[in-house]
């Protein structure tokens, strides 16, 4: 039996190393692709592809297809799962913000993108102490005070001018305006995302994908398409003009899909904390691969910003294995 035993805990360990790779190696590889089309002069014409908003259409529809494809191969049928209609309010907000997030690459760094989008404890917890009166703990207070300080101190510091000369429209302040906008919306994506799996509890991680991405692409659609100054006719054409761009919409897509599987994996066999666990790590690699392979030299003092952030969110993820721990040592006593 022991040795049954240290088997499987064996095979958790490499379903676990499976689900790190998996995550790292798809959303670090999103993340390269995702500078690359912000900041990349493409063709002898050196143009630069301004319709960001575009890769937001593409990951709606590539998602759209593999969410159908997987319910197909792998559901065993999911009656009382929420209406795909459900969907239609939350892929609003779910579609303007991930839009601010990628249009904020024309005007900051992807790690100063990275860190504002990393502090979304702050608006969670300014909601909830001043709408809800939720009161925190002093730990808890000094994970964002961390994350906040790392966050503004990275902002004010001076960026490199060869940072600076990749951006399209170098512009900070609408670039971190954008990505705190970006966090507001994803608060009411996620909080209406958990109203309908509490009114529909057999709905599946498939069953959200495809009702999200359905509504996105018909949302992305219409702005892209509907009107002169959405840009859809001209990435589609930049795209037919630059082969390469394409090539990189389309694996950014597909890496977004796969690691969206991973992340699905992680949850059902680990919990939420495993995954948060890996995804903030992840952002972490996500900076020093794009200051390695983009040439984006952070200071000295900029380092120092990021490691308090992570600092933060590391504390934060600790802070939440330990309440973890206890409930589960209350649960067995009882």
């Amino acid at each position: 039996m022991e040795g049954h035993g240290g088997g499987a805990g064996l095979g958790r360990v490499v379903l676990l190393g499976f689900c790190v790779a998996g995550i790292w190696s798809a959303y670090i590889t999103q993340g390269v692709l995702q500078e690359t089309l912000s900041t990349k002069q493409f063709g002898p014409d050196g143009k630069r592809f301004e319709h960001l908003a575009f890769l937001n259409l593409a990951q709606n529809v590539v998602c759209f297809v593999w969410s159908l494809l997987m319910i197909k191969i792998w559901s065993r049928g999911s009656n009382g799962g929420a209406p795909w209609r459900s969907y239609w309010s939350a892929s609003i907000t779910n579609t303007i913000g991930p839009a601010m997030g990628i249009e904020a690459l024309k005007y900051i760094s992807y790690p100063a993108q990275v860190l504002a989008k990393s502090s979304k404890m702050i608006p969670v917890m300014l909601m909830g102490t001043l709408v809800y009166g939720i009161k925190y703990t002093i730990p808890e207070y000094i994970c964002t005070l961390l994350v906040a300080s790392g966050v503004s101190a990275f902002a004010l510091l001076k960026t490199s001018s060869k940072t600076i000369s990749k951006l399209a429209h170098p512009n900070a302040p609408l670039g971190y305006g954008l990505c705190c906008l970006n966090l507001a919306f994803d608060g009411f994506t996620n909080a209406t995302q958990d109203s309908i799996t509490s009114r529909y509890p057999k709905t599946s991680a498939w069953d959200i994908m495809l009702g999200m991405n359905l509504w996105g692409t018909i949302y992305n659609v219409a702005f892209m398409f509907g009107w002169s100054r959405g840009g859809g006719y001209e990435a589609v054409s930049f795209c037919l003009d630059h082969p390469e761009a394409a090539w990189d919409i389309l694996m950014y897509c597909l890496c977004g899909a796969v690691g969206q599987n991973f992340i699905f994996l992680t949850i059902s066999r680990f919990g939420s904390l495993a995954n948060t666990t890996i995804t903030t790590t992840r952002k972490f690699v996500s900076i020093v691969v794009s200051s390695l392979l983009s040439g984006n030299p952070l200071s000295a003092k900029q380092w120092a910003s990021v490691l308090m952030v992570f600092s933060g969110l590391s504390y934060q993820i600790y802070l939440k294995w330990r309440k973890l721990q206890r409930f589960q040592k209350k649960t067995k006593a009882t």
